[in-house]
């Protein structure tokens, strides 16, 4: 059997599709608040396939540039960040790091993230993570437009602590933690209880309790470490290739012999 062809490398073709979209803007084809052409129309201009573009735009959805609502459809997000951020240029070399680093570095940082925007967040902080809590009730259905939707979260929590230095590593722990879980997030099977203790976050940090706001952001990630987990090790065992059987085996051997 012929192997199919295989596209280019999934980082290639994001920023592929990163770049696609920054020209767009660029020329004015696309505002802040637009509707993003159908995926056929993108996918043709690129040269990609719809899956590969949709991995791009969901990409771009978790960094802000884009907005997904659900039911509705993907629009350019109102001031979206600059493109050219460290988090894009440094993906690949986060991509080395461990899955227990990652949230060590995590518990750390954002449990006292959640500590100053409970501290120092504004009312329009509240009303963008309470559109984000929405949403992710609204994707239970779909862990990967729920994952756009839980990264948008962390990263509204880091602007919301109004310290910029502490914000900018969030944005560089940001891509590589969307990049690496989406792959995996499809085996998610705890989204209700996620979605709900970002719920209680959100509310720890609208009432100004700062304790309460770290404590539970600590929970969560510690619940988020065992949950995703479970999930890499259901990933691996679904892609091990099953043993052939010991009657098989050995039949095989014999007409080899």
């Amino acid at each position: 059997m012929p192997r199919l062809k295989k596209e280019a490398p999934d980082t290639h073709l994001t920023m592929q599709v990163v770049n696609h979209i920054r020209s767009l803007m660029e020329n004015g084809t696309l505002h802040p608040g637009d509707k993003i052409p159908p995926e056929r129309e993108f996918a043709r201009a690129l040269k990609i396939s719809r899956a590969s573009l949709r991995t791009g735009i969901n990409y771009l959805a978790a960094m802000g540039v884009m907005k997904v609502r659900h039911g509705v459809g993907t629009f350019v997000a109102d001031g979206p960040p600059e493109f050219d951020k460290a988090s894009l240029r440094l993906m690949g070399v986060l991509h080395g790091f461990q899955s227990w680093q990652m949230f060590e570095a995590r518990l750390i940082i954002e449990s006292h993230l959640a500590e100053l925007a409970a501290e120092r967040s504004k009312e329009e902080h509240h009303t963008a993570l309470s559109e984000e809590v929405a949403e992710m009730f609204a994707a239970m259905d779909s862990p990967s437009d729920y994952l756009i939707h839980d990264v948008l979260f962390h990263r509204i929590i880091s602007q919301a602590s109004g310290n910029p230095i502490l914000a900018a590593l969030m944005e560089t722990i940001t891509s590589a933690l969307y990049d690496d879980r989406r792959k995996t997030v499809e085996r998610s099977r705890d989204l209700r209880e996620s979605a709900e203790i970002h719920r209680e976050i959100y509310r720890a940090i609208r009432a100004r309790n700062p304790i309460e706001a770290r404590k539970l952001m600590e929970q969560h990630l510690r619940m988020a470490q065992t949950a995703q987990g479970k999930e890499r090790a259901k990933d691996r065992k679904a892609n091990q290739a099953p043993a052939k059987p010991k009657k098989i085996r050995a039949e095989l051997r014999s007409h080899a012999s």
